[in-house]
């Protein structure tokens, strides 16, 4: 009898704990905004293929809403129970084709890329954010960071040229109020251009904040911003 006590008991600690740890896995201190400028995305070796929907607008697009770890770490594939439903976001879709739209080839609705980015990003935010609310979000940040305005504002206009890093990063501080992260890649010739830029957000997702911490990399102080 006793045994059979011991090993409940010892069924239910290791229920425990499994639930803590799944606890634990959830917990972050902010996340990344990440937008990404779609002619440096095609503008690559291996290009791009538009989606199904036709080629997006020429302005920022989203790239994902990442929790993170004040020491730069990231949790990542937090609840592989809780997976992408496009039913839960049916009122998001024509917002999300819009301003979240996938270049990865071949071409494609973009399902996908939003899957990707809830299965391993969004199911660690699922203790503030439902899957809905994930997607909502990210929406409603990108409608308050209007970086393109913000660059061309202080005359960075997506036209090829070259232009200071620093000057980049001052137009969207000035306009945003808040110092961002920029990440380069190359084009085909190997020139240094403007990609994806980060904002942080505090760990509701409501307000942005200054970045705890940046990512590793690093840009030239002249880059390229291609057309698109």
């Amino acid at each position: 009898m006793e045994s059979k006590y011991s090993i409940l008991l010892s069924l239910l600690m290791l229920q425990c704990l499994s639930l803590l740890c799944v606890s634990q896995s959830q917990d972050f201190d902010f996340f990344y905004f990440v937008q990404q400028w779609p002619g440096s995305y095609c503008d690559t070796k291996q290009s791009c293929c538009y989606p199904n929907t036709g080629k997006p607008a020429a302005d920022f697009g989203i790239h994902g809403l990442w929790p993170n770890y004040e020491d730069g770490s990231y949790p990542s594939n937090c609840d592989p129970s809780n997976s992408f439903n496009q039913t839960k976001i049916s009122d998001l879709i024509s917002n999300m084709q819009k301003n979240w739209p996938s270049l990865a080839c071949p071409s494609s609705n973009s399902i996908q890329f939003w899957t990707h980015e809830w299965e391993k990003h969004g199911t660690c935010s699922e203790s503030v954010l439902s899957q809905h609310g994930y997607f909502d979000t990210a929406l409603s940040l990108k409608g308050k960071t209007n970086l393109l305005e913000a660059l061309k504002s202080a005359g960075i206009n997506p036209d090829g040229n070259s232009y200071s890093l620093v000057d980049i990063k001052n137009a969207i501080n000035g306009a945003i109020g808040y110092t961002p992260w920029i990440e380069c890649n190359v084009d085909a010739s190997g020139n240094s251009q403007l990609y994806q830029i980060y904002l942080c957000v505090d760990n509701s997702g409501s307000d942005l904040i200054e970045c705890p911490v940046f990512p590793k990399g690093k840009c030239g102080s002249e880059i390229e911003f291609p057309s698109f």
